[in-house]
């Protein structure tokens, strides 16, 4: 039996989020150097032996008749077959073994999710969903799409396709229920500890310990040399016993007789039946982690805090607080070990088996203080934040500022390639994803500023290797992180931008009505701090002094981006009416603080809504107070640009004269050889009025110029 048949449940062949194996009527999975997702990564291969009966069992109950067709019912959803067993019991290896098998059947491959959390937590079924839907790939998943809008895309696309659905770590069948596809063309594989009751068609399959010539053949091909188990079969049986013939227990205790060439399988016999653990995967645990030395007992109890279950050597370095070479080192002796998995999705990485993390945690719990975990998890944090800052970095341009930083950052750190830099993020996305929620869990807030720092770095990094439309999902789920840290720390401008981030993400998926109450909200922040005047005054200083809310500071840019974001909804909305009243009150508030320049781009969006509802007087009223405050300023392009507008609201309300006046005036205003597209849009504007004068022979002038005027830009385009 190989690593792989034995692989306890919660290693890396279930990852915590999508990840797909196969082909796609639709495109390619993501992965990779791909847009989004998990890489998609299939299970590596490997010889499966000690569970053909179960296998066996399995493909047989694929091809059987559910109870619900022989009644002449046949059940809408996919059938889900159940491998019940405790963690450690080989359970994630069997369903992967079986998915190797049947996926020929799935044309369009298999599909991966972990429901569980390290530490027990509940995946919710909206991250599930939105990663799921990430790996079936290539549309880009909503931005702020609740669960039930989700789960409901995700059944849609697996209805169009046939695909084997592995559900790893199933806590609750509710989890099960969710994610059911709607078709019988797919198969869903559950692994649980337990059955799952209220799921309609389950067929289960329970797993054990292994046979005693399947545990003793285990053993022996982890302990290093066949010989060491033949010489003296009886002692490999007592050692199976004690292990309870469960194949992660035998991994690690193979591998501790690896480590120990001079013992025998006796001595293990031994030294395990001298352990008082009654469970036999804790027993062999104990029997590995009370022979490591100092550091590595520490960089071992240090792995339960690893995001994801997802450890490198420079996690370890700053988790345990010793060299990375020496994390390196340590980390190959515990995959060694049987205490690690190497991970298939994350290169250079290795996965903590799920079975051992209870085990860890305890082992954190009792040798490490609250404070010390605080801080190695702040050590792990901001080493995260260096090497996200360097993922940006190498996409800057050489000489900026940015590249200067990076070169003085240790070379271990550092990337060399931007395409490496964006393996890099997307193979650690997850685990950076989790690293955030778990520092913005943190209990009293004392990783907030850590977290605020991490979220920052991972969004520019998203921002600069990604398309908005790609990055979009991903960074909603940081600014709600955000937003959580700043109603906790009462941090009003925080808050007030995290709420107009997550509105412009709504804003832009068509939620105009949850985009309107981030805006209000984030409006009230940036006034007032609450938005409760009342609540303010409560919250003063005692003998009516002022306290921390009344010295609070108005957010004046917060307050005007939130005036001109509701505007700009209600436009969207087609409600222009509203739409104009509330630029009207952007236009106040910037003319309040002599900001002219917003003040001229807050009269265009008023001429804007004039002109779409048919208002001409208002629309040429604000039109020509945008082009004269532009022209106060110098902007020659953006004051040619209004006068532009200008010519068209007197295109639409039948002067033809006054268009051919403002579209010269407009020319006149561009510089040589500035904004080419919008001089001959304006040569064509003034061509089709100057027709409507009865001036044909100008108006072809004007064409063929504005005709030249785009073919010789264009061959300049071509060949830069």
């Amino acid at each position: 039996m190989t690593d792989q048949a034995v692989q306890p449940a919660g290693t890396d062949d279930a990852s915590g989020g999508g990840t797909r194996e196969g082909g796609s009527r639709e495109g390619e999975p993501r992965g990779g150097g791909g847009p989004a997702g998990r890489a998609a990564v299939p299970a590596p291969p490997g010889h499966f032996t000690g569970r053909e009966c179960e296998l066996a069992q399995m493909l047989a109950d694929m091809e059987k008749a559910g109870l619900h067709t022989l009644s002449g019912r046949p059940s809408p959803h996919s059938r889900v077959l159940l491998v019940a067993g405790r963690p450690g019991s080989g359970r994630t290896a069997l369903a992967e073994a079986f998915a190797r098998q049947a996926s020929d059947r799935f044309t369009d491959g298999v599909l991966r999710a972990r429901l569980t959390e390290p530490g027990g937590t509940p995946v919710p079924t909206e991250r599930t969903a939105r990663d799921l839907l990430a790996a079936l790939g290539p549309d880009p998943v909503p931005a702020g799409a609740d669960e039930d809008e989700l789960t409901g895309t995700l059944r849609t696309e697996l209805g169009r396709r046939r695909v084997l659905l592995l559900l790893d770590d199933v806590t609750l069948p509710e989890q099960v229920l969710d994610l059911l596809p709607d078709t019988r063309d797919c198969l869903v594989v559950a692994v649980a500890s337990g059955p799952l009751t209220g799921v309609p068609d389950v067929r289960p399959c329970a797993v054990g310990g292994l046979d005693r010539d399947a545990a003793v053949s285990l053993l022996a091909s982890r302990a290093g040399a066949p010989h060491r188990t033949t010489v003296d079969p009886r002692s490999a049986e007592l050692v199976a016993e004690a292990c309870g013939h469960l194949p992660a227990a035998l991994v690690l205790a193979g591998g501790w007789l690896a480590a120990r060439p001079k013992l025998s399988v006796a001595d293990a016999a031994k030294e395990l039946a001298q352990l008082p653990h009654a469970d036999p995967l804790e027993r062999a645990f104990r029997l590995v982690a009370g022979s490591l030395a100092k550091t590595p007992a520490r960089v071992l109890r240090m792995l339960a805090l690893a995001p994801d279950g997802l450890v490198d050597a420079h996690t370890a370095s700053s988790l345990a607080s010793c060299p990375v070479a020496a994390a390196r080192q340590i980390l190959e002796e515990f995959l060694r070990l049987g205490l690690l998995r190497t991970s298939a999705l994350a290169p250079g990485c290795y996965a903590v088996p799920r079975c051992l993390d209870p085990l860890l945690r305890t082992e954190l719990a009792e040798h490490e203080g609250p404070d010390r975990t605080v801080f190695a998890r702040a050590r792990m944090l901001e080493r995260t934040v260096r090497q996200l800052r360097a993922c940006h970095a190498v996409t800057e341009p050489e000489g900026s500022e940015a590249r200067e930083r990076l070169a003085l950052l240790p070379r271990t750190v550092r990337f060399a390639t931007r395409r490496e830099a964006r393996e890099w993020l997307e193979a650690r996305r997850p685990a950076i994803l989790a690293a955030a929620r778990l520092a913005v869990a943190e209990g009293g807030g004392r990783l907030d500023g850590l977290a605020r720092r991490l979220i920052s770095a991972l969004a520019r990094a998203f921002d600069a290797h990604r398309s908005p439309e790609e990055a979009a999902p991903e960074l909603y789920r940081l600014h709600e992180l955000v937003l959580d840290v700043a109603e906790r720390a009462d941090l009003q401008r925080e808050r007030a931008a995290a709420l107009l981030n997550l509105g412009d993400l709504d804003a832009r998926t068509g939620r105009h009505s949850r985009a309107l109450q981030r805006y209000r909200a984030a409006l009230g922040t940036a006034r007032d701090g609450d938005g409760d005047e009342g609540a303010s005054r409560v919250r003063s200083g005692r003998d009516g002094g002022p306290g921390r809310e009344g010295r609070r500071a108005q957010d004046h840019h917060a307050a005007a981006r939130a005036l001109e974001s509701i505007g700009s909804t209600y436009e969207d909305m087609g409600d222009l009416e509203r739409a104009a009243d509330w630029y009207g009150r952007a236009l106040a508030h910037h003319q309040t603080r002599d900001a002219a320049a917003a003040a001229a781009r807050l009269h265009g969006r008023l001429g804007a809504v004039h002109t779409a509802a048919g208002h001409f007087g208002e629309a040429l009223r604000e039109w020509r107070a945008s082009a004269a405050n532009f022209r106060r300023l110098g902007d020659a392009a953006a004051h040619a640009r209004a006068l532009a507008e200008l010519a068209r609201v007197h295109e639409r309300a039948g002067r033809p004269q006054e268009t051919v006046r403002l579209c010269r005036q407009a020319l006149q205003a561009l510089r040589d050889g500035e904004d080419v597209r919008l001089r001959a849009a304006l040569l064509l504007r003034l061509a089709d009025a100057c027709d409507r004068t009865g001036d044909v022979r100008e108006g072809g002038k004007h064409r063929r110029a504005a005709e030249e005027l785009l073919d010789a830009h264009d061959l300049t385009v071509r060949m830069e």
